[in-house]
């Protein structure tokens, strides 16, 4: 662990979310979707939201990402308040986003001459996005477009975009939960693989609590909204790397995915109201 010469100042924290609240203006008047937010996240940890629709994840996600400014309270990014979007956050949704007249190549540039072009030539930037391909397993697919690959394969073209930007952050809003089950489990075990080449700080929105768990360092579990905020954080102290097949009768895992399941459905059960 690193000893800081300064008690003010922690090296490894990444993200501050202080205070924050985010209020919509609406016909019917003020709507409070979040309050007292407050979180800490490490240089490196993976962090999961999860909750109920309607509970703020990915409005919250948009605030870290500079998409939305918060009604109160402050965010900072390595001690820098964050006032919009920025490469140095690295976005995947779970439309891929990519644009379809480019090659997947391309499409990877693009970010790559936005964040490096002013000072590398053509030749390092080409190479930047070749190699950020490469990590996420798609070098065999540099020249064609997205409508001629699947729906997994594009989306690994969007975490190599996000990638290659060498963010800070990498957020992740449900990134795999358009695709079928096989599928997204394959790129679950690829996030997993990736995140431990990079040592990157994600932080991710989901609903499905096996994904948080196989892939989390701590589960945020939001309550539910209206005025939602964080109801409990679960640490998942479980080695890494993790192979899921030996996880599914590990008796922590067992555990871990108990306890989550036990805050949204025992203590926090949604019930959709009627129109």
């Amino acid at each position: 662990m690193l000893v800081n010469s300064s008690p003010s100042i922690n090296t490894r924290r990444t993200l501050q979310i202080q205070d924050v609240g985010m209020v919509f203006p609406t016909k019917r008047g003020p709507f409070v979707a979040l309050r007292d937010i407050n979180l800490e996240v490490q240089r490196g940890e993976f962090v999961t939201l999860i909750g109920h629709s309607g509970c703020g994840k990915s409005t919250l996600l948009n605030l870290v990402a500079g998409l939305t400014t918060p009604s109160s309270g402050i965010l900072l990014l390595q001690e820098r308040e964050l006032t919009g979007p920025g490469p140095d956050r690295g976005v995947v949704f779970q439309n891929h986003s990519l644009l379809p007249w480019l090659s997947c190549l391309d499409n990877v540039l693009l970010a790559v001459e936005r964040v490096f072009g002013e000072k590398e030539g053509k030749a390092q930037l080409r190479e930047r996005a070749l190699a950020a391909l490469d990590l996420v397993g798609m070098s065999h697919a540099v020249a064609k477009r997205p409508q001629e690959i699947s729906g997994g394969m594009k989306q690994r073209v969007g975490i190599a975009r996000a990638l290659a930007m060498e963010p800070k952050m990498l957020l992740m809003d449900e990134p795999f939960g358009a695709l079928d089950a096989l599928t997204r489990a394959r790129l679950q075990d690829e996030l997993m693989r990736i995140v431990a080449t990079t040592g990157a700080t994600v932080m991710m929105v989901t609903h499905d609590v096996d994904e948080a768990v196989l892939l989390s360092d701590r589960i945020v579990m939001m309550t539910n909204g209206p005025a939602a905020t964080i109801g409990e954080v679960l640490r998942v102290d479980l080695p890494r790397p993790r192979a899921r097949v030996a996880l599914a009768e590990n008796r922590d895992y067992v555990q871990y995915r108990k306890e989550v399941i036990d805050f949204l459905y025992t203590r926090h059960s949604h019930v959709e109201k009627a129109a």
